[in-house]
């Protein structure tokens, strides 16, 4: 049986938190709280508006798009299934990686 979009969206954010420091996700989760709403939407649009204009303002960067986009896919039913899907893609990229990176340093000399 397939998972539903927001059963998706919540494993995907579970996995996001698992990743980042301990005040991160402790942001995060009260983001996904349902009366956060407020701040999710607009700080959403902030984030993928700023990962825009990351060639210009070299302080931002290009990882505030998928970050704007997960908090918008929390209250935009199209974007839920797409975006879980390329975050859980993107941690389990991102834990392999570590784990290749701290296996090349150990065994480095």
């Amino acid at each position: 049986m397939r998972k539903s979009s927001k059963a998706k969206l919540r494993e995907a954010f579970l996995h996001l938190e698992k990743e980042v420091p301990e005040g991160v996700a402790r942001q995060v989760r009260n983001l996904r709280h349902p009366n956060a709403r407020w701040v999710r939407l607009p700080l959403g649009v902030l984030f993928v508006l700023g990962g825009l204009l990351a060639p210009v303002v070299p302080i931002l960067g290009v990882w505030m798009i998928p970050l704007g986009l997960l908090l918008l896919a929390y209250d935009i039913p199209f974007l839920r299934r797409p975006i879980a899907n390329f975050t859980i893609w993107s941690t389990k990229k991102w834990v392999a990686s570590k784990e290749w990176f701290n296996r090349r340093v150990r065994r480095s000399p």
